[in-house]
């Protein structure tokens, strides 16, 4: 019998910290491993193609050096994957230069290998023109001009380039972008853990104590791997975790709640189990990893144009049980203004009435009491952008509707000013995958920190 692997997962994303306690806890347990998830296509296109990062870097800092100075004082591995949010080049440069900063503050010495995870766009045409590439569902097929378009193209790489990395010594890894579980099945699979099992584990693992009851992605879980399953533990007082919630968290992001496709393979739950223990620890049995053709999934993002915003409120309801007619009588008027051939787009976000669903929103005839209003502009330059804002801004502000009694503005807003620059627009424009030898595409370099002539 394999004895247990102990994998300790200090924060959902790394930067969102976690209670220093229950860390504490977690290396009480004396982990194997310290893996974190370092970022998420979440937030949106703008951080990856713009190259900086969602998480804050005081916060990140705080995260590493918990995580640092545990990891090389005992002589546990510390992995890190998907660096500095989005896991482009200067998102890996970014959080290697908090890591060499905290190395420094402390005196720490160990070897870091460092794994880009760009693909160059060379590389992507030439797989496009091959057949090699393929859309995700429902995205549009690539194109030649998408690829040269996007700044910083990556790929989300699989558990070898990570194996690789530890099998050569190193005490940190620190990855581009990666499959989130990654970073937290590499080191127990390259000891011979079963790859279903690692990799299911790390599934959950990635998001921390999310998926715990209840759920927090500031605070710290442990995952325990067993030849045949394996074990989540909650780390606070505050928080187990139920059969409910390991199997909730394990449909999390997923299209198909049995099959989850990742890089080489995909994990298979058909025959999964959960089993709730009474110490508020959930076991998980008879998941399966099985072989296919090696593909990455590449993701890009383009800019599209400049963004402006104005935030306003509303509370008469005269105004809100018209508003969609207010709304198209205003964008009428500003484009007559404008004139023909003003290339800005307006969208007004109503959060009270469909804000977050738009034409998805069920409750069509729900009548709120005051209506937030984002109008959002996108130009093809920020002076557009700001110049069509702030027309629409004033015109719905002032403008004449139906039964209005008052006359000095329609309008309540939050903040002066009340027009934002929001700056550059991204899109995504790579969510394909590409069938490639990752061998071959992802090496790393290793770096001694905290040697003479180093860092």
């Amino acid at each position: 019998m394999k004895p247990e692997f102990k994998i300790l997962s200090p924060t959902a994303i790394l930067g969102y910290g976690f209670p220093e306690e229950s860390f504490r806890r977690g290396m009480a347990e004396k982990p194997d491993l310290i893996a974190v998830d370092g970022g998420s296509t979440d937030p949106g296109p703008y951080y990856l193609g713009a190259g900086k990062s969602f998480t804050d870097r005081a916060g990140v800092k705080r995260d590493l050096r918990y995580m640092l100075t545990a990891g090389v004082e005992t002589g546990i591995p510390v992995v890190i994957g998907t660096a500095g949010g989005s896991g482009a080049a200067p998102h890996l440069e970014w959080c290697r230069e908090i890591v060499l900063e905290i190395a420094r503050e402390e005196g720490l010495r160990f070897r870091m290998a460092v794994i880009p995870t760009d693909v160059d766009r060379a590389i992507v045409h030439e797989a496009l023109d091959g057949g090699r590439i393929e859309p995700l569902d429902l995205v549009p097929p690539l194109t030649h001009e998408a690829i040269d378009a996007s700044p910083h193209i990556v790929a989300q790489i699989g558990v070898e380039p990570f194996m690789r990395a530890l099998e050569a010594g190193a005490q940190v890894v620190l990855a581009g972008r990666a499959y989130d579980p990654a970073c937290f099945a590499a080191l127990p699979i390259l000891r011979g853990y079963d790859a279903g099992l690692a990799l299911h584990c790390g599934k959950i693992l990635e998001c921390a104590a999310i998926a715990a009851s209840p759920g927090s992605g500031s605070d710290c879980a442990l995952g325990i791997l067993r030849e045949d399953s394996f074990v989540l533990k909650a780390l606070s007082d505050e928080r187990k975790f139920t059969a409910e919630s390991a199997a909730a968290h394990t449909l999390y992001e997923k299209s198909d709640p049995y099959f989850l496709p990742g890089p080489g393979g995909t994990l298979d739950l058909t025959g999964c189990e959960f089993i709730e223990h009474p110490d508020g620890t959930v076991e998980v049995r008879g998941s399966k990893h099985v072989d296919r053709p090696y593909q990455v999934k590449l993701e890009g993002a383009r800019p599209v144009g400049y963004r402006t915003l104005a935030i306003a409120g509303t509370r008469d309801p005269i105004m809100i049980g018209s508003i969609d007619s207010i709304i198209e009588a205003v964008q009428a008027r500003v484009a007559k203004i404008l004139g023909e051939g003003n290339p800005a787009r307006v969208f007004f976000h109503l959060h009270g009435k469909n804000g977050v669903m738009v034409h998805l929103e069920p409750a069509k005839d729900a009548r709120a009491h005051e209506l937030g209003i984002v109008i959002e502009v996108v130009a093809d330059t920020q002076e557009q952008a700001d110049t069509v804002c702030s027309l629409t801004r004033s015109t719905l502000l002032h403008y004449g509707y139906p039964g209005r009694v008052a006359t000095a503005g329609n309008l309540a807003f939050p903040f002066s000013p009340s027009d934002v620059r929001a700056g550059t627009v991204y899109e995504f424009s790579l969510y394909h995958l590409m069938t490639v030898d990752e061998a071959k595409l992802f090496p790393f370099r290793m770096e001694s920190i905290g040697q003479e002539g180093m860092q």
